[in-house]
């Protein structure tokens, strides 16, 4: 129940995360740039949209911009439109021309009004401080307006210049319409873009904003990817008007010292001229490629609850298919919002794959922590039966792994039991008695572990230990009878203390035998036991029952693999129960080199 509790709690909190990270956009830096880099892929540029930039070689010839005289603009528009055929549908000036200088101002409105065919900018004064409209929307009021001189402003058609740069600077999106005092204005890139289509005879798209009036640029190109001409090369003739014929052109600074450069979304490292961003927002206009943002609520809502979902898949299945899920489902994500974008709508990005990856990290640390667990606990069950020592290398290796039910192993089997025990258990005190039944079991115990043997079980004062299992053990029936004597050998060593203490003694009588068994985990689903079973188990145990007061009886398997490295005495050949062919017996005197 407590688990149950505890993942209900973990899937609300991954889906209460990313509802709230989206419907506040907590992040929104961060949001930007995977917005850019996601949404804004460049698709390429149209050729019949032209710059004509006020660059470092018009400056150098003209001088600064602010001291020319408005005539220079005038001749620009006389050599574009020389040729009634192949003039440009549309010339606009990303240039203020606010208030009168001289008697050149007539001359440029003339031109205008003669031509057609021109557009110019003014700019819109917002207030700095936020107001909140009747929905509870808060925007900048528009405070002033400023337009070009009177005279140009009546032979031209006019559109605001303003673009919205986000927190981090860049210009992501765009007002296409304002009213003050009454009057509706537009961005100048719809104004070239409706006077394109007047020109042309097609129906203008009409752009998409969201509730707060804005529309998301969908960039084109990158800095510097339109077709740029200086504007005094065009001046002075050396670029054939031809080149302009059924174009839109839009003449505007193209030189850093003009301040009229801003990071966009495609620019990387490069800034974008203000004339290359309204042709971007022209392109959109034609294409009818604008995104509007979509609402927070929907997308948190639609992602908490798949968040939530994958988080319980992240804590049932393993790590790879989880890893696999979730790189998939990021996948698939991002997939879906640039179909959702490209049609129109635009949404966060990062806070469904960042807390989705949270989800796998804290889940990837859960089953981490499970299984140490488990691995710990098998461990210390371990370290009960198995020698310290290969307790120690399984947990270096963490190759402890044991097959559910059995498999056959080749292992040596040592059984040992107390001679004498029940008649001293009768002649002694209970306490007397356990404490000599635990420092013998100790005794064995500690030789069975030396030899890197497993200690099976205890079966009143007999014990059962196995070589060679659960995990593979080099030389395992040499150490099985080297075990053997080492517990003969160790009653004998506090035999005479016993004596002087409880005035008795007593032995051990060992048998041990090789060859192959059913070893795993025997029993029920409530209560299994890891053994080993078979025909080898069985004749060791005979074997012990067949032992003296210390003696190491072997059988003829055992003895022929370790015959060159034991000194054995024949004892002959017992029966076995229930086979009508006994064993031929060897009683283990001395092992060479152990003495």
């Amino acid at each position: 129940m407590r688990k149950i509790l505890l993942l209900a709690v973990e899937t609300l909190f991954v889906g209460a995360l990313v509802f709230l990270l989206t419907i506040y956009n907590l992040f929104s830096t961060l949001d930007y740039i995977a917005r850019d880099k996601l949404y804004q892929v460049p698709r390429g540029i149209k050729s019949d949209i032209k710059i004509i930039g006020i660059d470092a070689a018009t400056l150098s010839k003209y001088g600064p911009v602010q001291t020319w005289s408005r005539g220079i603009y005038a001749d620009l528009l006389d050599v574009l439109n020389v040729d009634e055929e192949t003039k440009p549908y549309v010339i606009a000036f990303d240039i203020t021309f606010s208030g009168n200088v001289n008697e050149e101002d007539s001359r440029l409105a003339q031109a205008a009004a003669d031509h057609g065919n021109v557009v110019v900018v003014s700019n819109l004064l917002y207030s700095k401080k936020a107001e909140t409209d009747q929905d509870g929307i808060m925007y900048y009021p528009v405070q002033g307006i400023v337009l070009p001189y009177e005279e140009l402003m009546n032979s031209t058609y006019t559109g605001f210049s303003n673009v919205a740069q986000d927190r981090d600077g860049t210009v992501r999106r765009m007002i296409p319409t304002e009213t003050y005092e009454g009057n509706r204005y537009s961005i100048f890139s719809k104004v070239i873009y409706d006077r394109y289509c007047a020109a042309t005879g097609i129906t203008p798209n009409e752009i998409p904003t969201d509730m707060t009036g804005r529309s998301i640029i969908n960039y084109s190109g990158r800095p510097g990817d339109y077709e740029c001409l200086s504007m005094a090369d065009v001046l002075e003739g050396k670029i054939d008007p031809r080149v302009f014929d059924d174009s839109v052109v839009i003449v505007g600074a193209y030189d850093p010292g003009m301040q009229d450069d801003f990071n966009v979304p495609t620019g990387g490292s490069s800034q974008m001229y203000g004339a290359e961003i309204h042709a971007n927002i022209f392109q959109s206009c034609l294409q009818g490629r604008f995104a509007i943002n979509g609402n927070p609520f929907l997308l948190g809502i639609v992602t908490a609850v798949i968040a939530m979902m994958l988080h319980l898949l992240f804590r049932k299945i393993n790590v790879w298919m989880s890893a696999i899920l979730l790189v998939a489902s990021i996948g698939v994500e991002l997939f879906a919002l640039v179909t959702i974008n490209n049609n129109g709508y635009a949404y966060s990005v990062i806070y469904f794959p960042v807390v989705l990856v949270l989800s796998f990290v804290y889940s990837l640390g859960v089953h981490y922590l499970i299984e140490t667990r488990k691995k710990r606990k098998v461990l210390t069950a371990f370290r009960k039966y198995v020698a310290p020592q290969i307790v120690e290398e399984i947990a270096k290796k963490g190759d402890f792994e044991i097959k559910l039910g059995g498999e056959n192993r080749d292992i040596a089997v040592l059984f040992v039991d107390i001679r004498g025990f029940t008649t001293m258990s009768e002649a002694l005190e209970p306490e007397q008695v356990v404490e000599i039944l635990n420092e013998y079991l100790s005794l064995t115990t500690k030789s069975i572990f030396d030899n890197s043997g497993t200690l099976d079980k205890f079966v009143g004062d007999a014990t059962m230990a196995v070589f060679n299992s659960p995990f593979d053990l080099e030389d395992y029936e040499y150490k099985a009878v080297c075990a053997a004597m080492d517990i003969v050998k160790g009653g004998e060593a506090i035999e005479e203390t016993f004596q002087k203490r409880f005035g008795r003694s007593v032995g051990f009588g060992v048998g041990v035998n090789c060859g192959p068994a059913v070893v795993g985990n025997v029993g029920c689903e409530f209560r299994m036991d890891f053994t080993a079973i078979g025909d080898t188990v069985n004749t060791a145990a005979r074997l012990e029952a067949n032992a003296k007061k210390g003696q190491v009886l072997i059988s003829d398997v055992l003895y022929e693999r370790l015959k060159d490295r034991l000194e054995v005495k024949e004892v002959g050949e017992i029966p076995l129960k229930g086979k009508t062919k006994g064993v031929f017996v060897y009683e283990v005197t001395r092992i060479p080199g152990r003495d």
